[in-house]
């Protein structure tokens, strides 16, 4: 028996970065601009929250 279900259908990529954006409508590119920066700052918080662990962590095994 297999654990991997090849027949599921795939999660749509929203955005592909590189992908040929001429066949898009201002409307779509706007909905991709916002999901996005939606990303960005998802990923500068989780950037945030991991330094914030190091910097604990450096002052904790530097006392």
């Amino acid at each position: 028996m297999s654990f991997i279900d090849d027949d599921r259908p795939q999660k749509k990529v929203a955005h592909e970065i590189g992908a040929d954006l001429s066949m898009l409508s201002a409307d779509e590119l706007t909905a991709r601009v916002e999901l996005l920066k939606a990303e960005i700052a998802r990923l500068e918080a989780e950037a945030t929250r991991k330094a914030s662990g190091r910097q604990a962590a450096e002052s904790f095994f530097r006392s």
